[in-house]
């Protein structure tokens, strides 16, 4: 982790993402934290590009990042939650998905991947899940989530063909982190077999000694937390 030399973490109030801006902040790494519950120049809300302009254009005042994580998702809220069934859809609730689990993250990139390095290496690592892989599913259900995943993943693939142009180093990849003790997680543990819950800080070492092992032919790839690639 020592190699960064400014790192960027969104959705650093969360479990995962808060855990991870600590592990490099404890590696010696600088790290800007960024998440719809901060306030000021660390505000950043993945449906209001707005706010994620702002936060680019405060980003580029500073050292050009080289690593950037978007540590967020968007499982479950109030009533709403994983659909079990084809009658439970709901229209906003599934563009709520979208626009939290896909289009904000390609956002993140739109605005921030300008800004890394031309040379280098440099890594653009979003969190998406296994459940996102199509030819995984064997379960059905989870439309929304499933759904909004599965085009993260095609998003970060397409996203890392173009940047491979502009820097032929660059690594853009999904991450699966799998199931960690936070509160996207927290009314579906219940099925989690033993030893497969995660504490945040072990999640967020994992991670980033997958991202650390990390090649260039890796772009575009879903990677889980053992560093094994997650078939779309």
């Amino acid at each position: 982790m020592t190699e960064w030399k400014q790192a960027v973490v969104i959705g650093a109030s969360g479990g995962i993402g808060a855990a991870i801006a600590d592990a490099l902040e404890e590696e010696g790494v600088a790290v800007a934290r960024f998440a719809r519950s901060m306030a000021e120049e660390a505000h950043l809300d993945l449906e209001d590009e707005g706010s994620i302009a702002a936060a680019a254009r405060h980003i580029a005042k500073g050292t050009a990042p080289d690593l950037v994580i978007v540590a967020t998702g968007l499982l479950h809220d109030g009533e709403h939650g994983p659909e079990k069934a084809i009658d439970q859809l709901d229209p906003a609730w599934l563009a709520r998905n979208f626009a939290v689990n896909a289009i904000g993250p390609a956002l993140v990139a739109k605005h921030l991947l300008p800004l890394m390095p031309r040379t280098g290496r440099t890594i653009f690592a979003a969190l998406s899940a296994r459940v996102g892989s199509i030819s995984d599913n064997r379960m059905g259900g989870w439309y929304g989530y499933r759904a909004s995943k599965a085009a993260l993943n095609q998003f970060i693939r397409t996203l890392a063909i173009e940047h491979k142009r502009r820097n032929d180093r660059s690594i853009v990849v999904a991450l699966h982190p799998g199931t960690v003790d936070t509160a996207l997680s927290r009314p579906f543990q219940g099925n989690v077999r033993p030893g497969a819950l995660f504490a945040p800080d072990r999640a967020a070492v994992q991670l980033l000694d997958v991202i650390d092992g990390l090649k260039a032919p890796d772009s575009g790839k879903l990677f889980d937390w053992e560093g094994k690639e997650v078939q779309p």
